[in-house]
């Protein structure tokens, strides 16, 4: 609604100025929509913004297709202010199923998320990416785009070659209980030492890398299955977070499949390749100083060769091409970007992110030094059940674990996900898990509340006739719901939902604190009742979008 509401202002101030751009923005505390054209239009007509503004305000209030909107000037300002049509058919939306959701679109969109190396667990550095990949894929699929969501898994970089080298030289069985990707994470940790203390053991690596591209059949077999196993260990964290992917992605499949070769042979005929020990690319044009190497001196691919291949056939597939990276890959992502603009192919869009970390530090896989996802969850899920069962002792033990398991979900999810990519974030246990205050469960808590209210109520007939200023306000927020998963996929930035669920659940307390709606009577009951199904409603699918369980009791 505030899309079409948008669209028929702008059309209204451009055909009354002349002016190519409306120059709309939010109104804040005091207008639905404002706009600046005033400014825009001094210097051309050599008059004071405030005398312009007045002027077109009184234009557009003759206008019958602005009809029900309050248009004020606000000395050079513009402000528009819906009236109650827009407020009772926002009310009305916003108590249907699947509210939020908008309609089919034809872009293909492909997104790649977590496609963290094979080497070890997932740890708290690994999880944002998953986080904000899967809040990008629910708010796309909210949005109507069909979408799939892929894993890249690297099973032939050099990580991967000491791995292997571990299980072929090391002691490698698994231990009782030793989770799979726990187990290569040991082992890749081990021989790691070794390497450190006998410089011999890198030539025995570099042999099983040329090994498995060359698709020795019985060094390509102790890959995959070391790789494999891993996944497995990672699917089971991936699913505790509530993250899913449609595809896994094999690195060494364009290898097989001649696609890798394929994309050199082409690299080469560009002014920007050289071959002298290695094939690289001089990027210097474009600002990058290193070489961009694609082919080493034994003849063998880097990642970056193999990368480009990927990113070849996912822009033949695709129509949008999205990639979630660590800011560690900034350089990486900028000269891949650079390279497939240079060969005509699709450019990649890529999302950033800053790291998220603990208190106790930051993490590396390979000197042995991480918290694991596994371990987060866990910990979380303890510290949720004591809160549950500080709250509600009188619940049986598994309602308050079930309650708990939701709980830390939205802790972890929601806590990681509300600062905006750009930003590094430590996660705070305590804030994560504050049911009173901007947090995931303080939203879960509002949708319990909603629901609490619905469920003592009863039946009712809906009312959208809204008076009050609480009323009005409640509904226009909820109004906005569409068009934030609208900017969430445009922006790529999750965080506006996550803010977007924080502002609705203090808006409806607010509304709760200052209304009356179970003792209410008649018209006022049954219209107050409405806006808390809608708040029920609209809580639930910005929770489901976030990855986040729409708990009915706290």
């Amino acid at each position: 609604m505030l899309h079409d509401m948008y669209t028929t202002i702008g059309n209204a101030i451009k055909e009354s100025t002349g002016a190519p751009d409306a120059l709309l923005i939010t109104g804040g505390e005091h207008a639905d929509l404002a706009s600046t054209i005033a400014f825009s239009l001094a210097k051309q007509k050599k008059q004071a913004p405030v005398k312009i503004a007045q002027e077109i305000a009184a234009d557009l209030a003759k206008r019958p297709d602005l009809t029900g909107i309050t248009i004020e000037a606000k000395g050079p300002y513009l402000n528009f202010i819906f009236g109650k049509a827009y407020v009772s058919e926002g009310l009305r939306t916003a108590v249907q199923p699947g509210f939020g959701s908008l309609p089919k679109k034809p872009t293909r969109v492909v997104l790649e998320h977590t496609s963290a190396n094979p080497n070890g667990p997932l740890h708290v550095g690994h999880i944002r990416n998953s986080i904000i990949g899967d809040t990008l894929a629910r708010a796309f699929r909210k949005a109507g785009y069909p979408l799939e969501v892929q894993y890249y898994v690297n099973d032939m970089g050099r990580q991967i070659a000491i791995v292997v080298w571990g299980f072929d030289n090391l002691d490698s069985k698994q231990l009782d209980g030793e989770k799979e990707d726990a187990h290569i994470a040991r082992i890749y940790i081990e021989a790691n030492r070794e390497i450190a203390k006998d410089e011999g053991i890198t030539q025995q690596v570099n042999t099983l890398m040329q090994l498995v591209e060359n698709g020795d059949p019985a060094t390509v077999k102790k890959f995959r299955r070391e790789v494999a196993r891993c996944l497995d260990g990672f699917k089971v964290t991936m699913k505790d977070l509530n993250v899913a992917h449609d595809r896994f992605v094999w690195e060494s499949d364009f290898i097989r499949n001649g696609n890798t070769e394929r994309i050199i042979n082409k690299l080469k005929r560009i002014p920007q390749a050289h071959e002298d020990e290695t094939l690289y690319l001089d990027l210097s044009e474009f600002g990058f100083e290193n070489k961009y190497v694609l082919r080493r001196s034994d003849g063998t691919s880097v990642y970056a060769a193999r990368d480009l291949a990927f990113h070849a056939w996912k822009g033949a597939n695709f129509d949008r091409v999205i990639d979630v990276l660590g800011a560690d890959h900034k350089l990486i992502g900028a000269q891949l970007q650079c390279t497939m603009k240079l060969l005509g192919e699709k450019v990649p869009e890529i999302v950033h992110f800053e790291f998220v970390s603990l208190p106790e530090g930051s993490m590396s896989t390979r000197a042995g030094k991480f918290v694991s996802a596994d371990d987060l969850i866990t910990e979380i899920r303890k510290r949720a059940f004591d809160e549950v069962t500080a709250r509600r002792p009188e619940l049986d033990e598994e309602t308050r674990r079930s309650i708990a398991q939701s709980v830390g979900l939205a802790a972890i999810r929601y806590d990681i996900v509300k600062v905006s990519p750009e930003k590094s974030t430590v996660f705070d246990w305590k804030e994560a898990l504050d049911f009173e205050r901007q947090s995931g469960p303080y939203i879960q808590y509002a949708h319990a509340r909603a629901c609490s209210i619905l469920e003592k109520a009863g039946s009712f007939p809906e009312s959208y006739d809204l008076e009050t200023e609480q009323e009005i306000i409640l509904a226009k927020k909820m109004a906005l719901f569409p068009t934030v998963i609208e900017s969430v996929v445009t922006e790529l930035r999750p965080h506006i939902l996550a803010i977007y669920a924080r502002e609705l659940a203090d808006t409806f307390n607010t509304f709760y604190h200052y209304e009356q709606v179970l003792k209410s009577e008649g018209q006022i009951r049954n219209r107050r009742l409405t806006l808390v199904k809608a708040v029920q409603n609209t809580l639930k699918e910005s929770l489901e979008t976030l990855g986040i369980d729409a708990i009915h009791t706290m």
